[in-house]
């Protein structure tokens, strides 16, 4: 019975607003421009925000990185040529390997730009020395050949992985693994290709972006030495920076952040400068999490705002609607409506309109995203909950909004009703 008398309610409702369809449509529309930019700006906001987490999660949760840095008053030598000696030795790495047992994996990193020729082709990339583990511990995608091993490193054969960017420049089109490249005097056979490392949105940054070969460190140290020479306006500087970076792995992912304290407090004790700094993934992923609840935040709350404007809006039709309809609401409580009744009816009129304005809000909102990613490129990821969150708040909105102009229509006085014109 109750079942039949609220479908009954519905009817009554969608008749009431298909009296005045464009009304009806003008006064959805606040909600539906509402509902599509909730939805909209936590997608947009959530792309972004997982792209950023993607690459933090990349650079692995055990891992601590170290990086060689300038300082900004480097020792130098007068004169036209000077040497800026900084950053991370391997008497470092050997003390950390040798000091803390919670380092499971050491991996040094030197990298230098060389000009690397191919036949008549010449370019000037930045190589990286490493080890096998490295490849272990970044994993990248082998386009074709295979990576560096650890026979590689102690055989020091010269032997080079190319990224794609670094084979597009220097190879094109033709055949890649087995193909010798010069570098400076020596000749180093391209034994695979692997993918370039993607960049990431804020400050996060891949250890070797932008790197086009890497070869066994060994061979680095031996061929290429510690001294990176540069040429500028007539003058020459040159860097002796014994390794760029060192990645540690760590044996739990509890004790990366003590481990990485302890690492940063012995740098400090053996370097009378700040040539170094320490990152930890772990904590900049909790921080990136923090931040995009943060932003998720902010974007709906403002986005809620035009969803406020469309409740106004639906309140202000349904008391006009409550001016036209009073000598209907006469009629239905002389034959015995009550008020429970009236009120009933003008809630399920405002939810239907809040309801259908919701639904074509969640269409509008699911087709921004879409349209963004594909004229842009700038990722998006249109997520349940905030679909869910948007249309309940529409339907709440609706709902809260319908109540003072119901109960108004409720409490008129049935003699005064019936003699309204």
């Amino acid at each position: 019975m109750r079942r039949t008398r609220a479908i009954r309610y519905v009817r009554l409702g969608l008749d009431n607003l298909l009296l005045h369809k464009l009304r009806s449509l003008l006064t959805m529309l606040g909600l539906v421009f509402g509902v599509g930019s909730v939805i909209a700006m936590l997608s947009v906001g959530e792309g972004a925000s997982r792209q950023a987490l993607d690459q933090i999660r990349k650079l692995g949760s055990n891992n601590i990185i170290i990086g060689s840095v300038k300082p900004s008053q480097a020792a130098s030598q007068s004169g036209r040529a000077r040497m800026d000696i900084y950053g991370i030795t391997y008497a470092d790495a050997q003390r950390i390997a040798e000091t803390f047992s919670t380092v499971r994996t050491l991996v040094p990193v030197k990298s230098a730009r060389q000009e690397m020729r191919y036949g008549d082709r010449t370019y000037e990339g930045r190589m990286v020395g490493t080890t096998a583990d490295w490849f272990r511990i970044f994993q990248r995608e082998v386009l074709a050949g295979r990576v560096l091993n650890a026979d590689d490193v102690e055989r020091r054969r010269n032997a080079v992985v190319l990224t794609e960017h670094g084979a597009r420049q220097l190879l094109a089109a033709r055949h890649t693994v087995g193909e010798f490249i010069r570098v400076g005097g020596n000749l180093f056979e391209v034994v695979g290709i692997v993918r370039n490392a993607e960049a990431a949105g804020g400050s996060v940054t891949m250890p070797d972006l932008y790197i086009d070969a890497y070869i066994p460190i060994t061979v680095a140290r031996e061929r290429f030495g510690d001294v990176d020479a540069q040429r500028r306006a007539g003058s020459r500087s040159m860097e002796l920076v014994e390794l760029r970076q060192l990645v540690l792995e760590v044996d739990a992912t509890e004790r990366v952040e003590e481990t990485a304290k302890a690492v940063e407090y012995l740098l400090k004790r053996t370097h009378r400068r700040e040539d170094f700094v320490v990152s930890i993934p772990l904590a900049l992923l909790r921080q990136a999490e923090q931040t995009r609840r943060t932003f998720n935040i902010v974007l709906g709350s403002i986005a809620c705002i035009s969803l406020l404007v469309g409740g106004i809006g639906i309140m202000n039709i349904m008391l006009a609607s409550v001016t036209e309809r009073t000598r209907e609401i006469g009629i239905r409580r002389a034959i015995g409506a009550r008020k429970g009744q009236i009120v009933g009816q003008f809630l399920i009129e405002t939810v239907v309109l809040s309801t259908v304005g919701g639904l074509f809000g969640v269409g509008l909102g699911m087709a921004i995203p879409m349209a963004i990613t594909a004229f842009s490129g700038m990722p998006t990821f249109v997520t349940t909950w905030g679909v869910l969150l948007s249309l309940g708040i529409s339907v709440g909105i609706g709902l809260v909004f319908g109540i003072y102009p119901a109960f108004r229509a409720a409490s008129l006085d049935p003699i005064v009703a019936l003699r309204h014109e």
